[in-house]
């Protein structure tokens, strides 16, 4: 099992965010997680990614135990050391690229490498323009950010991501922020990663994704996991007034 989180609990002040989450990520498979704004999908991504910090339960990445219970119940994370390498297993995608403005393309992709894997300036590059011409970016290794479009920058941050050789990678609804022409770029990179089998989450609202490429899907509501199955179960198996009723909205999906 690639990840795994046990009855995961999160809150900000009296807001309770997350009520015992539990979930499942096979090597090479595809988690959609849907759900209406504010369900919860987005902090379970971020708890995942150690952008934020859980209450209670356990999540296991890779075989490595980023957080688990003492006997009061309480989340005890490990050692910084250990939860520096565990956040090595795993690349995020953000829904509004988060790209260094004044660094070009090729250094973007870069930096990180240098920094975090101590790759070699050339590694780097060689690497980076690997990956740049996967994206169908390879002429805009010296652009910056602003001279990109949207679906541009998110495809430097899909390559940023990649280029930390993670063994999971997530999206935060990483089509959000584009139109729809926009977004026909991203999820085809995508698809393109689920067909080698890279293991993924991904927040989405993309419902046509979620049922076509996805291996599982998890519908969320209100904090819970009101539904984990097989994308026939979720989209057209439910008997789950909840999800049906927000799916309705997507009556239209083939």
């Amino acid at each position: 099992m690639m990840l795994e989180a046990n009855n995961i609990k999160k809150s900000f002040g009296d807001n309770e965010v997350l009520k015992d989450i539990s979930l499942q990520v096979e090597k090479g498979s595809v988690l959609a997680i849907i759900g209406p704004s504010g369900s919860g999908k987005s902090t379970l991504l971020r708890c995942i990614t150690q952008l934020e910090t859980v209450d209670s339960g356990e999540i296991t990445i890779c075989g490595d135990t980023l957080v688990s219970n003492d006997k009061n119940g309480r989340a005890v994370y490990a050692s910084k050391k250990e939860r520096a390498n565990i956040s090595r297993h795993l690349g995020l995608v953000f829904q509004n690229f988060n790209l260094f403005p004044h660094f070009s393309v090729l250094r973007n992709i870069t930096e990180a490498q240098r920094k975090v894997l101590g790759r070699s300036k050339a590694e780097s590059e060689k690497n980076a323009m690997a990956l740049l011409k996967k994206m169908g970016l390879e002429n805009k290794a010296d652009a910056y950010p602003y001279q990109l479009s949207g679906g541009q920058q998110q495809r430097v941050s899909i390559a940023r991501a990649l280029a930390l050789d993670p063994e999971i990678l997530l999206f935060d609804e990483p089509t959000s922020a584009l139109d729809p022409e926009l977004t026909g770029e991203i999820l085809k990179v995508m698809r393109s990663l689920a067909s080698e089998k890279m293991t993924m989450i991904v927040v989405t609202h993309e419902m046509l994704f979620a049922k076509n490429v996805a291996d599982r899907v998890i519908f969320m509501d209100n904090g819970y996991i009101i539904e984990n199955g097989t994308p026939d179960e979720v989209f057209n198996k439910s008997d789950n007034e909840r999800t049906k009723s927000f799916l309705s909205r997507y009556y239209n999906i083939d």
